[in-house]
């Protein structure tokens, strides 16, 4: 991977070009940031529990600055059973004894302001744990009761109330339903969990709900957050009446049943919270912000990122385009042409701590794993050297639009799903509920390699990881990648230098209509042309002068073709002009 310092505007080698977007003039820290997502108990383990805390992720933040990231995103720290990594709340409030505690958090959040890194959290107002106190409340209630109507309860059908009062499926497999003891130890009620049967569904139809949220909300916020990332955005509101679905239990599209008819996502009232939400955090200045984590197809997504809601969305359509040429334009083009239709920025994202890594998922010629169901020993392999020369390239390009960019932790290191996982070892839910028939996330929330030549490669010096740490993760360790220029970690750096010097997260795009071919696409991003080619041979074209490419730069060089010189990008291999 090099670097050589641009003399010239290239884009006159570009060709023909096609503008769909214009350069972003709008204030806000966020519409062209790089936010990188820290999942807590696999960062850094200080005080060697064998899971990751809060302290850890302070020593580890000045790594962050160095990378060139703007803020960091952090995924569930509070106080939960962790029967779902976290996504299970007991108390919103409160930092879980595994991480540390409020004090740890304020002195985290204190390096970070002073390393100049905005700390966002996650929000999960969909559901929270069984063991949260209202919901131990709702269980000693009657029926019809306040505490009952925090949450989602109803009476069965069938003989005795004993079917569940609906055909809605769990995200992690099996009945969304889950019947409690009634009075007289007589079955009783049943309780809506879209996800784990310790993960009840809170209802929203009902304004206490909303008024602890509120409270929630304010709590962070007076502890200087810089915004929320908030889970499963787009599920709080259910369809009055709870009809029957015969779809997909995420809400996707399938055969006879669109998403956009799903009665558990996606409906009218959501929007109603965020607009009172955007309100509550512009009470705290501009720079506060929300960001949805809602599946929901592009033209829908636009809705909830109106000038009175949301300030992002990821975009989960970006990410399932994996490296398909024509899919990516067109996921491109509708992005910002559908967001600058509301004003808001597009955002890019590869991977997260639910789907397999890039590094794997594209280390696959055919058909890989399917998004959460991880990769096991039985399971067809990746070509590791494929995927991470795919990986990087797919990063460089993603990282020279215009807009927002999410990068999940240890992506910067070329990092692939751990594979080697005994299932006695599995804590996903999902492996579980469907009896090892789905492997479920585990492989991409393995612990992070620091330090190749310490105990567990510099993740904690105590107990062993809470998931095993391959082997192979030796190579690719933080302190052995930082010592290369041709390391994976040094091309994160060099796009993301190159990213804020030429200040790309604002620029513009054009595509380059030469260079977008079956197998190649390009664009200009202002005077900078960006190209991707993912063609099994070397693609020539006008030198122009390189600022940055995905390989080393003998695998793609300068060549005399009469008086005019030309650069070969190799194959599985982007570059910046």
């Amino acid at each position: 991977m090099s670097v050589e310092t641009v003399t010239q505007d290239t884009t006159a080698s570009a060709g023909p070009l096609t503008l769909i977007h214009t350069a972003d003039t709008v204030p806000g820290w966020w519409r062209s940031a790089v936010i990188y997502q820290v999942y807590p108990r696999s960062f850094r383990d200080l005080n060697g529990d064998g899971i990751g805390d809060l302290a850890g992720i302070t020593e580890e933040l000045p790594h962050l600055a160095d990378l060139g990231v703007d803020a960091v995103w952090l995924s569930p720290f509070f106080k939960s059973p962790q029967r779902d990594a976290g996504y299970d709340v007991s108390d919103y409030c409160d930092v879980d004894p595994i991480f540390g505690t409020l004090g740890d958090f304020d002195v985290m959040m204190a390096e970070s302001h002073r390393l100049g890194l905005r700390v966002i959290v996650d929000l999960v107002p969909n559901h929270c744990s069984a063991q949260h106190p209202a919901f131990q409340a709702a269980l000693a209630a009657p029926d019809g009761s306040p505490e009952r109507d925090m949450f989602i309860f109803r009476d069965g059908t069938g003989p005795d109330g004993q079917e569940p009062p609906n055909n809605w499926q769990s995200h992690f497999g099996g009945p969304a339903w889950t019947q409690v003891e009634g009075q007289g130890g007589r079955p009783g009620q049943w309780y809506l969990h879209l996800f784990d049967s310790s993960q009840p569904d809170f209802n929203w139809d009902n304004p206490a709900v909303h008024a602890e949220f509120e409270r929630v909300l304010r709590f962070w916020l007076d502890r200087g957050v810089s915004g929320f990332r908030v889970d499963v955005a787009h599920a709080l509101v259910k369809a009055p009446g709870l009809p029957a679905w015969g779809g997909r239990a995420d809400g996707g599209s399938s055969d006879g049943y669109p998403g956009h008819e799903a009665p558990m996502f996606g409906q009218p009232g959501v929007h109603d919270i965020y607009r009172k939400w955007r309100m509550l955090l512009d009470e705290y200045g501009p720079d506060r912000i929300l960001c949805a984590e809602a599946s929901v197809d592009l033209h829908r997504l636009a809705h909830w990122v109106r000038p009175d809601e949301m300030h992002q969305a990821f975009n989960f359509p970006y990410l399932h385009a994996g490296l398909d040429i024509y899919r990516l334009r067109s996921v491109i083009t509708d992005s910002l042409t559908v967001l600058d239709g509301v004003g808001a920025p597009s955002t890019w994202v590869l991977s997260n701590h639910d789907v397999v890594r890039h590094a794997s998922r594209f280390g696959y010629n055919g058909l890989g794993p399917r998004d959460g169901d991880g990769i096991g020993f039985a399971d067809p392999q990746p070509d590791h050297d494929l995927g991470r020369r795919r990986a990087a390239a797919a990063s460089m390009f993603m990282l020279g639009l215009p807009g927002a960019a999410y990068l999940y932790q240890g992506e910067e290191l070329g990092l692939p799903d751990g594979i080697e996982i005994p299932d006695h070892l599995r804590q996903d839910p999902t492996f579980a509920r469907t009896g090892g028939q789905r492997l479920g996330r585990d492989g991409c929330r393995v612990p992070l390699p620091w330090r190749g030549e310490d105990p567990h490669l510099g993740f904690g010096s105590g107990r062993d990881p809470w998931l095993p740490i391959p082997d192979s993760f030796k190579a690719l360790a933080r302190d052995l990648q930082a010592e290369s220029p041709a390391s994976h970690l040094s091309l994160y750096r060099q796009a993301l230098a190159c990213r804020r010097e030429l200040d790309l997260g604002r620029g513009s795009l054009s595509w380059a209509e030469d260079w977008c071919t079956g197998s190649s696409l390009g664009y200009v991003n202002g005077t900078t042309l960006v190209l991707m080619n993912l063609n099994h041979e070397p693609l020539e074209m006008p030198a122009g002068n390189v600022l940055i490419r995905s390989l080393p730069a003998g695998a793609g060089h300068a060549l005399a073709s009469g008086e005019t010189a030309w650069i070969q990008l190799g194959p599985d291999a982007a570059a910046a002009f």
